[in-house]
């Protein structure tokens, strides 16, 4: 019930907000979308495009979520970059990265971070992931813990456990038509969901995804997002928290309405997070007061200084 109400103020509080409409505005296309930072790109197939600020001795990389991009780092990088060398990546499939029929599973995603790695000669680093890409960094840590300093899962998916009938569910509310054919209002809906307290200062992320749907690589993107969440729900992550050997840090909103699933798992973000601290063997549990999904957004400041103690 309490989780119901937070829902309704958030609804309420979203509909006193911006009444702006982008749906008549032009295109943009994928490689127009302005991050604030200059972009590389891999020379491997795929190409991964990354943003790289800092020159600090430890080298943190960050991982964006499903449906997203290197540009929702973009309160984080400058402040980290003060301290350590920053990589923010575009996972193959979303913003600047090359697009196409790619595998999309996690464990594809978790190679793409190595190759990227790899090719600026990083022998370790710190893996910072949000939400999906959360679940990518747990994966990443079983399969090469020896390139990692320390993990930090930011709103982490993969702790949450689906049964099966649950993740069928899951698989066919995501699909193609329905990520390429979503109207302003519910990506604005959609968007709102992400937090504890929307408000006009986000509204780049509503103008960004809309004008986006007009791109040429619309279709490609749509596609990596309903193979995403299949590939979240094909490598469940759940069952191997034990075997994570290095340290790592969950930070997580105390309102996150996302985690658990409010229709399959009704509960509360701490019941998951606290179980997925107790599972990983060497790992520090962190919750920011009135925040949601997206912490490194909303509560920007907080998410940074408790990154950067927990990495020094």
């Amino acid at each position: 019930m309490k989780k119901i109400l937070i829902t309704l103020i958030t609804l309420f509080s979203l509909s006193g907000c911006s009444g702006y409409l982008y749906t008549h505005l032009p295109s943009l296309e994928f490689a127009d979308i302005d991050y604030g930072y200059s972009v590389k790109k891999t020379s491997s197939n795929p190409s991964t495009s990354y943003i790289y600020e800092g020159a600090g001795k430890q080298t943190i990389i960050l991982v964006h979520g499903l449906a997203s991009n290197a540009g929702f780092w973009r309160y984080n990088i400058s402040e980290l970059s003060k301290y350590f060398r920053v990589i923010a990546v575009d996972l193959p499939g979303y913003g600047k990265s090359q697009k196409g029929a790619y595998p999309y599973s996690m464990s594809f995603y978790a190679d793409q971070i190595k190759n990227v790695a790899d090719e600026l000669g990083l022998k370790k680093f710190i893996y910072i992931g949000h939400s999906m890409g959360g679940q990518i960094g747990i994966i990443f840590s079983l399969k090469y813990p020896e390139r990692l300093e320390k993990l930090v899962l930011a709103s982490p998916a993969g702790i949450e456990e689906f049964q099966k009938g649950e993740g069928d569910w899951l698989r066919s509310v995501i699909t193609l038509s329905g990520v390429k054919n979503t109207p302003e209002e519910i990506v604005r809906r959609n968007l709102a969901n992400n937090f504890y307290n929307w408000c006009d200062k986000w509204e780049w992320m509503v103008e960004e995804r809309v004008r986006m749907s007009k791109a040429k690589g619309f279709d490609e993107f749509a596609y990596s997002v309903v193979r995403s969440v299949n590939g979240m729900l094909d490598e469940p992550t759940f069952n191997k928290l034990d075997k994570i050997s290095v340290p790592t840090l969950i930070i997580y909103g105390k309102y996150d309405w996302l985690i658990p699933n409010p229709y399959l798992n009704p509960g509360f973000s701490a019941d998951v997070f606290s179980y997925g601290a107790e599972m990983i063997p060497n790992c520090e549990l962190f919750e920011i007061d009135n925040c949601g999904h997206m912490v490194q957004i909303e509560k920007a400041e907080e998410f940074n200084r408790k990154v950067i103690e927990f990495i020094k």
